[in-house]
């Protein structure tokens, strides 16, 4: 049977001519008159034992029923029970609409035969035990899961990760080294990561740069080994030496070098930041534009590809910012300081938010774009791969939305309303050479609040003028708010 015939039958189930039960028909009879089910064609006719109208599986049972048996056999531990603290993840992975998937997870992933040695183990299983495991994929994806199913209590994973890197990293190091490293990780780098954690703010964009900033200083202890000098004989001249030779690191070394000052281990000492480079990357004006109405218009594209590319190109959101929006975050009412978004994007976005294959974070709020690891977002890094596969650059649209609002807006707008700092916003319209001539400079515009100027970058036909518009809300969890 061709996959057309077998997905037009898998969608009409029909009586069987084998065990007379409504069930989908795979093959059919010697005389090529009559339909017969999987458990017929392959085991003679036995007929299921929860006679539901389904594909059986080779185990004589239906999908859903076979899925709580595999479940059920993947978190029984040495006793043959499923452990109290896995009942909540027994109901999460069998109360699916579509078990196919669970199950194919459950016979082919590394994953779910990690999870069932976790399962087996006497140890009780917390973030401890999993630390302890190699931190792959395999690893994540169960700390996830359980995370996702209330097993385990939710953490900021980022956080985490930077704290059990450290305690790695230290245990490494020379001891003359681990005295200076130590202090200073955990006052100047991991107690601002806690900060920021707090507020929900600490990316994986900010783990790796806090991870590079411990690194060049370790390299810079080295290179001071290697001279023979002391960090308490530490001059203006060595360090310009060592910056001179490590330009694109010399940033990194900054906070190491402030910490070190107030607490009089070094004196007082300087590196010059690199001069600041003028974004060199854009797209001419029919570029930008065609690539938009792409995005819009193009049903070829896939569909988060597309709402991507709406959000960057309309209001130049970055990808770090944009995997971490919630479905929560768009209504179809006004509220408190809205964001209208044309008719176009906001049914892109409608679509995705009536999609199933939604994931829950930990927190109970349904991620815009969920990714692999469940209850995390998408990796930002493999999106921009993805987009520029498609012929979406990121960062020229992005540049080139940034230059068009900031030639048509004040830079405290432009700056509440994309996210960015005053001081970022107020360089972006130095490099535009903005001049709003004869533009009204009143107090009725709003920040967070905007008109249909702001949001038409386009040519109007590309955005549609027909249907009902989709409002982000407003105040701190704006779409194009203060902070994402």
């Amino acid at each position: 049977m061709c996959s057309g015939c077998y997905r037009r039958r898998r969608v009409n189930p029909s009586p069987c001519a084998g065990c007379e039960t409504t069930r989908i028909l795979v093959c059919v009879t010697h005389d090529g008159e009559s339909g017969l089910c999987a458990t017929c064609c392959t085991h003679g006719g036995a007929v299921g034992t929860c006679h539901a109208s389904a594909d059986l599986r080779p185990d004589g049972r239906c999908p859903e029923c076979s899925l709580r048996h595999k479940v059920h056999d993947l978190l029984t531990n040495t006793a043959g029970e499923v452990p109290a603290g896995l009942a909540a993840l027994e109901a999460v992975l069998t109360d699916v609409t579509n078990p196919y998937p669970v199950l194919e997870w459950i016979r082919r992933s590394p994953a779910a035969r990690l999870l069932a040695r976790l399962a087996q183990a006497a140890d009780p299983l917390t973030h401890q035990a999993l630390d302890a495991l190699p931190p792959d994929a395999n690893t994540a994806y169960v700390r996830g899961l359980l995370v996702t199913a209330g097993v385990l209590p939710q953490r900021q994973e980022n956080l985490a990760r930077l704290e059990i890197w450290l305690t790695g990293k230290l245990a490494r190091l020379p001891a003359h080294h681990v005295t200076l490293i130590r202090p200073f990780a955990e006052w100047g780098i991991v107690k601002d990561a806690r900060r920021r954690a707090a507020r929900g703010r600490y990316s994986l964009a900010a783990f790796k740069g806090d991870c590079t900033g411990i690194r060049v200083t370790i390299r810079f202890l080295a290179w001071l080994d290697d001279q023979d000098l002391h960090v308490r004989d530490l001059s203006q001249a060595h360090l310009d030496d060592w910056t001179s030779t490590h330009a694109t690191q010399r940033t990194c070394l900054i906070p190491f070098v402030r910490w070190a000052h107030a607490r009089h281990i070094v004196r007082d000492l300087e590196i010059h930041h690199r001069p600041t480079q003028a974004p060199g990357t854009f797209q001419d004006e029919t570029t930008h534009q065609a690539e938009l109405r792409r995005c819009l218009t193009d049903t070829e594209l896939p569909l988060h590809v597309r709402i991507i590319g709406a959000l960057v190109r309309l209001y130049a959101l970055p990808l770090t910012r944009i995997v971490e929006l919630t479905t929560d975050q768009f209504h179809q009412d006004a509220e408190a300081h809205p964001v209208l978004l044309p008719p176009a994007p906001a049914r892109l976005l409608d679509e995705q938010i009536t999609n199933p294959g939604e994931a829950l974070t930990p927190s109970g709020q349904r991620l815009l774009l969920p990714g692999v690891v469940p209850g995390r977002p998408r990796n930002p890094a493999g999106l921009a791969d993805q987009m520029r596969q498609h012929g979406l650059p990121v960062r020229a649209a992005r540049n080139t939305a940034l230059m068009e609002a900031i030639t048509d807006l004040p830079p405290i707008v432009v700056a509440d309303l994309f996210g960015i700092s005053p001081a970022t916003a107020q360089r972006w319209s130095q490099l535009a050479g903005n001049r709003r001539r004869g533009r009204k400079r009143g107090s009725s515009q709003i920040p967070g609040r905007v008109d249909e100027r702001t949001v038409r970058v386009c040519v109007s036909e590309a955005l549609g003028n027909s249907g009902s518009s989709m409002i982000a809300r407003g105040g701190s969890d704006c779409l194009i708010g203060r902070v994402l």
